[in-house]
Parts: C-alpha cells; structure tokens; sequence
C-alpha cells in the first residue's frame, strides 16, 4: 500500500524546516559559549524552558487539533519557527538567545500534534511505523543537509557564526509555502466522553509513564555537541559529526518504522535503548576526539529506532477521535521530563560533562531491564491495542 499525500507533503515540509533548524542546531551551544560568553548551565536553561514551552503547547495544540481544523494550527507553527531563527541574528547576550528558542520551540509545540495527528488517521494502523519512519527519514534527512549547508555558508562569510541565523530562514519559509499541499477533510470531533483524557487506556497511561521516566535522562542535543566539541573537533569537525548523526537517523527511520509493523514497536523501542545507553555511556567514559563519530552514528541508530516507532505505539492505543490529544499529552510529559533532565544536566556538567551522560546511560540500563521483566503490560513480544485490517 502507498502513503497519501498528506504524509509525503508533510514529511517535505519537516526535511525544509529541519534543513533550516540543524543548519543552526549544532551552531547555537558553540555561538553561546564562544560568541556571547554563555556559560554551559545556560544552554541548559535556554533548552530546558524552550522544550517545556514546546511541551506545554504539545498538549494544548493537540486538544484543539480533536476539535478544529489541523492544517492551520500546523501553517501557525511552522511560520512562528520560521520568524525566530531570524531574530537570533540580532542576539547580543543569551537571554535574548532564550526568547528566540522559546519563540521557536513555540511554533514546533503548537504544529507537532496536529501534524502527527494527519499523519496517524490519515494512515492504517498496520503502515503506521513505516508511515512515521518515512516522515521521520525526510525530517532528518534535512538534518543530514542542514549543518553541511551551514558549514558551507559559514566558510563563505569568513567564519562568521551570525549570519547562517538569516540564511536559514530562505529553507524555513520554502516549508510554510509548502502546506498549502496539505489537505483535509472535515473537521474532527472528539466525543464529550474523549474529554479530560477519559478516553485514554490503562496501556496508553503505562507506556507514556515508562516514557517520561526515560525523558527525565534524555536531555537537549545541544549537550551532545558541547560534549563532542570538548572532545577535541573543532567547528567544521562538530558540523560534519552531526551531519554523520543526522545521516544514521535518516537512513534507519523507514527500515526501523517497516520492522516495526511487522514485528514489536516495544521490541524495537526497546533495542534503541539500549543503543542510547552504549551512545551515552560511550560520551562519558571517551577521552578523545574519534570516538565522537562512531558514538555519534550509534545515536543516531537510537533516534532512528525509538522517535517515529515511539509515535506509532502511542497511536496504537488511541481511538481515531483522539488522537491529537493523546499524541499532545504524550508529547507535553516527555517535553516536560526533557526539561528537568536539561536543568540538572547543566547544573551537574562540571568541568568536563561526563558525570551528566554517565547518570543517563546507566539509569536507561536499568529502564531497558524494567521493560524486559515487565514484557507483557509493555506489548514487548505481541503489540498492544493494535487494529489489524
């Protein structure tokens, strides 16, 4: 069966946004550490509030996609994003930084439920991975041309970090242009009873609770970076690296979605884990620059095999009615775990940021051995709540 145009109309609109997002992403830890003097504990400020905004948002925009149209809540997000990363030009101080990612993360909070939720009822549920993996493989592969196109401006204003700030907004608005593509039909109704997440089952609440513990390790990228750079890569070095992470994510999101259709999406998840414990355990104990480019593709192989998969074994156990709501409330509590793990990351970083990795990847050991023994209230061998047609 093929994927609608929806899907592949939105997964072009998240490779130009993600083009313009990475092509900054991995800039933004060293513009605020070399540039404005930003110490590392305002990284984690700066990604922590901007991630809760997301996440707060997550939950609302997810709400009212059950009740009104989708498509423009997921055009207003994608135009806010797109205004934000050309006000960090102008930043002069990291607080300023702060108010342009929270700006940003705004606009990705109020277009991610709804967009994902087009994609899950636009799709049967037994092509849901590959469906997700397919948006999830473009979204990255953006990510993959991002940092080498800014790598390449970079080296073409001289080495100057400022610009790259405004030439990310031409792919940025080259995404809003395309959801006039998008369409959709009448506008969803969620059922009275669907309201206050009544509708939401015992498995769902289980698999989102066992989500957010693992959110509370999981904290922002940007201390991937900080950390990779401390390793020893220089600018150029962080730029390619991230691009071979992106490169990992992008080429495994569509096998990883398809083998979860036919198999286990907990059993997949699962296996991602334990790749993001090697990737972090590997972060905290490397002493040197080479390890940051196998550790980074193992990452990548996590993102890959939990991001897109983590999303279809949401909307597995929701009903059609609810699915922007459950994937808003599912996504604001990860967000929200995300926010603390940035804060106590950046308070426990230390000289060198090894203590933060170290923590996170035994504490996701322990997570993996919790979803083994506890196989059967996760779906881990047959999946859960799942319609076949």
């Amino acid at each position: 069966m093929r994927l609608s145009r929806n899907v592949v109309v939105l997964s072009w609109v998240s490779f130009f946004q993600d083009a313009a997002s990475e092509m900054l992403y991995p800039v933004l830890p060293l513009f605020l550490t070399t540039v404005l003097g930003a110490p590392p504990v305002a990284i984690g400020v700066i990604e922590g509030l901007a991630e809760g905004t997301a996440s707060l948002l997550k939950g609302v925009s997810g709400r009212l996609a059950d009740v009104y149209a989708r498509r423009p809540l997921v055009a207003a997000g994608y135009g806010i994003s797109t205004v934000a990363k050309g006000l960090l030009a102008l930043a002069t101080g990291w607080p300023f930084v702060l108010a342009c990612r929270v700006l940003d993360r705004a606009g990705k909070g109020l277009r991610t439920s709804p967009r994902d939720a087009l994609i899950a009822t636009d799709t049967p549920p037994e092509l849901r991975g590959r469906a997700f993996g397919f948006h999830r493989a473009f979204d990255t592969a953006g990510a993959v041309v991002g940092p080498l196109l800014g790598l390449a401006l970079y080296e073409a204003v001289h080495r100057e970090m400022r610009p790259l700030f405004l030439f990310a907004v031409i792919p940025a608005a080259v995404s809003v242009s395309l959801i006039a593509f998008v369409r959709e039909g009448s506008a969803p109704k969620a059922p009275a009873e669907a309201k206050g997440g009544a509708c939401f089952t015992p498995a769902y609440r289980r698999v989102v609770g066992f989500l957010a513990v693992f959110g509370l390790a999981n904290f922002s990228d940007a201390f991937v970076i900080l950390r990779v750079k401390q390793l020893g890569l220089g600018f150029a070095a962080v730029m390619l690296a991230y691009a071979l992470y992106n490169a990992s994510y992008a080429i495994l999101s569509y096998p990883a979605g398809i083998v979860s259709d036919r198999l286990s999406r907990p059993l997949v998840f699962a296996v991602g884990l334990l790749l993001f414990a090697v990737a972090y355990l590997g972060f905290g104990l490397a002493g040197s620059a080479p390890w940051a480019w196998g550790l980074l593709a193992v990452y990548g192989a996590y993102a890959a095999l939990t991001d897109g998969v983590g999303k279809a074994w949401i909307c597995d156990l929701l009903p059609p009615e609810s699915m922007g709501a459950g994937l808003g409330f599912y996504q604001g509590i990860v967000g929200a775990a995300s926010l603390i793990a940035g804060i106590w990351a950046g308070l426990a970083w230390g000289e060198d940021g090894r203590l933060p990795f170290l923590i996170s990847g035994s504490v996701v050991c322990a997570l993996v051995g919790v979803l083994s023994l506890q196989r059967s209230k996760f779906g881990l061998v047959e999946r859960e709540g799942i319609q076949r047609h």
